[in-house]
């Protein structure tokens, strides 16, 4: 697995699932080991720890991985957590509001969904230089908003 270094300079918000991807291999996660190559530094809210938790979770219950595999990727996420690898930030203070606002301005057209308009919202408001997701639907929010994805 690639990991990034704290000090890099390009800063990127991206989606839980994309850190989902590292820790629990599946269609996406040569995707993400080439865009870590780069070495971003990778915003990490207490939303992405609580979506990846349960993305993790709900592997288990549909019957994906086993308990045992759970434990690793969760042991290794947090330990990545403790080392740092990843840039921690409170959810930003004014993210529900901003989150309202993008439901208000382009959710009825691109459908997405409070939780992908809270992620931009958070990007938003921390300034991300870039944000990665592989929903296509919230990826275009994110460019509506005036984010850069690539």
């Amino acid at each position: 697995m690639t990991t990034v270094s704290p000090s890099a300079s390009v800063t990127v918000y991206v989606d839980s699932s994309f850190f989902v991807s590292l820790y629990l291999p599946d269609r996406h996660t040569s995707e993400v080991e080439r865009r870590l190559s780069s070495r971003p530094t990778l915003w990490m809210t207490p939303l992405h720890v609580a979506e990846c938790t349960h993305a993790i979770e709900q592997h288990i219950f549909h019957r994906v991985i086993t308990r045992s595999q759970a434990d690793r990727a969760l042991q290794q996420f947090h330990e990545h957590r403790a080392k740092k690898l990843w840039r921690a930030a409170e959810l930003p203070e004014r993210a529900f509001i901003i989150c309202a606002r993008l439901a208000e301005q382009h959710a009825a057209r691109l459908g997405v969904r409070t939780l992908d308009t809270l992620h931009v919202a958070s990007a938003l408001e921390l300034k991300a230089e870039r944000f990665w997701t592989f929903d296509v639907r919230q990826a275009k929010l994110a460019v509506a908003a005036g984010l850069m994805t690539d």
